[in-house]
């Protein structure tokens, strides 16, 4: 019988729902912290991050999220970030990551544009020749930061257009963030070819998932858990095939789910929403991708056939082109063929 955890472990994936500085490992956490020790609250000491990281609530989380962001000061930092997220992908077998990136946040911390898309795409053709990983961009609007950083984002993104830049997000707080706000910027970043992949219904309800549709034209929705409330909704959802990127931890750690055992990923997938499975944050979450399959499992009762079935329905949510999508589901497939006895 197929140890489950091992069969996880080996499963090549891909991951949708992946922040950028989000990412950064403890150990990158507290090298960072020393760098500019006395002008951060972040500890430089790897075990005290677990309890820097004890978020009380989404507010809290985005306070300590922009904590972090604040140690990303120079090209350099932000190579290494982005080499070292890479590293922690593949190690997990992650084949393919749209990384959710905010220039907006470092651009205004004194990186110029030019020099941040610079390294994070140095870095991303160094990752895909060191560890075999593609990774991809989307470059996302920090909500919390109003319409200055929406013009800002879409500006950096249109006249700088790295290479690996295929979408345009909304991120942080949703309420009091009105999602159709930001439609003219996403409505030029689409004609300019970006694809629209906002944030919508983690904190507040399924007629901010409405808005992200109609207003935003999401062709994927960024965790999504409120659309249970909507059946409506989730026929919509499951109709149009419209995926939700689902990242369970995450919504139990900035309380947007009050426990595991309470996740509406059940109900999504009865539902006959695609769901894709994601980590978001991982190390401020405690969590791995290999974990959040292992938790979506246990909350679906899956085995590896099926689990296997969750890996295929991330890469066909991906943006990927359809003959490496076909790549990649083949090399899935082979993989339970050898592995998921």
């Amino acid at each position: 019988m197929t140890d489950l955890s091992a069969f996880i472990a080996g499963l090549p994936k891909a991951e949708l729902h992946v922040h950028h500085v989000g990412s950064a490992s403890p150990r990158i956490v507290a090298e960072l912290a020393a760098r500019h020790e006395g002008q951060t609250p972040v500890p430089a000491d790897p075990d005290a991050l677990a309890d820097y990281f004890a978020f009380r609530d989404f507010a809290h989380f985005i306070e300590v999220y922009l904590s972090v962001v604040d140690l990303v000061r120079d090209q350099t930092d932000v190579w290494i970030l982005t080499h070292e997220v890479a590293r922690e992908l593949a190690r997990q077998q992650v084949r393919y990551a749209e990384l959710t990136v905010t220039p907006y946040s470092h651009v205004r911390r004194g990186i110029p544009a030019p020099a941040f898309c610079e390294a994070i795409e140095d870095a991303r053709v160094r990752a895909e020749a060191d560890f075999g990983i593609a990774l991809r961009w989307c470059f996302d609007i920090p909500g919390e930061a109003g319409l200055t950083s929406a013009e800002e984002t879409l500006r950096i993104a249109l006249e700088q257009r790295p290479d690996g830049l295929i979408s345009f997000g909304l991120g942080g707080p949703e309420i009091g963030v009105p999602r159709p706000q930001f439609k003219p910027y996403f409505d030029q970043a689409r004609a300019a070819g970006l694809r629209s992949v906002p944030h919508a219904g983690e904190t507040t309800g399924p007629e901010t998932i409405w808005d992200a549709l109609r207003e935003l034209g999401a062709e994927r929705i960024g965790h999504g858990t409120s659309a249970v409330r909507d059946p409506r909704l989730l026929e919509h959802l499951a109709e149009r095939r419209i995926p939700l990127e689902v990242c369970p931890t995450s919504n139990v750690r900035t309380r947007a789910v009050p426990t595991i055992e309470e996740h509406p990923l059940r109900t999504m997938i009865d539902a006959g929403v695609l769901v894709t499975i994601n980590s978001d944050d991982p190390p401020m979450f405690g969590t791995t991708l290999n974990d959040e399959y292992a938790v979506a499992a246990r909350l679906l009762g899956y085995g590896p056939a099926e689990v296997a079935g969750l890996a295929r329905d991330a890469v066909s949510a991906s943006f990927l082109p359809a003959p490496d999508q076909a790549r990649l589901i083949r090399e899935i497939d082979d993989y339970l063929a050898t592995s998921g006895k």
